[in-house]
């Protein structure tokens, strides 16, 4: 596993196996994330990118530049992407801002069996020729394979308060 390059905190659990080698799906990467991050400099979650500031967007591959059609600065959107770079055999981890051990699906943490991370941003600038949307934020590593974009709707992405 990744043990050697990602040493576990008291209290983690790994898995006796590695998701990657149990792979049941295929995923197609649309694009990359462009962000001024690297390993050791990313900030944990979308407040603190925000907070941060810089230079964020997405670059399509041409094959799916028709797919923005209809999207439009000011326009809030969900990407999914695929953190690569993440340790994917955690089950139990223990995030220094918690009190104690967590289970994997109880955290936000790009550590995870499929790590499918999601961000929800704004749309600021829209290339559709050059299939590049910049966006408010982003809170990966420069690179980061994009899977999926989908329009943010009140009206169905906010989930009821009862």
């Amino acid at each position: 596993m990744t043990e050697e390059r990602n040493p576990m905190r008291p209290g983690e659990v790994a898995l006796a196996f590695d998701p990657a080698e149990r792979a049941e799906a295929g995923i197609t990467f649309i694009g990359r994330l462009r962000t001024p991050w690297k390993k050791g400099d990313c900030p944990r979650n979308l407040r603190k990118a925000r907070e941060r500031g810089g230079a964020f967007s997405v670059e399509l591959d041409p094959a799916y530049r028709d797919g923005l059609t209809g999207l439009e600065p000011g326009q809030a959107i969900i990407l999914l992407y695929w953190m690569n770079q993440a340790r994917r055999d955690l089950i139990v981890q223990t995030p220094g801002h918690a009190d104690g051990p967590r289970g994997t699906f109880a955290l936000r943490s790009p550590v995870r069996p499929n790590p499918v991370s999601l961000a929800t941003v704004r749309i600021t600038a829209l290339e559709l020729e050059e299939g590049r949307i910049s966006v408010d934020a982003l809170d990966c590593f420069d690179g980061t394979p994009l899977v999926d974009i989908k329009p943010w709707r009140d009206t169905i992405d906010v989930p009821p308060t009862s």
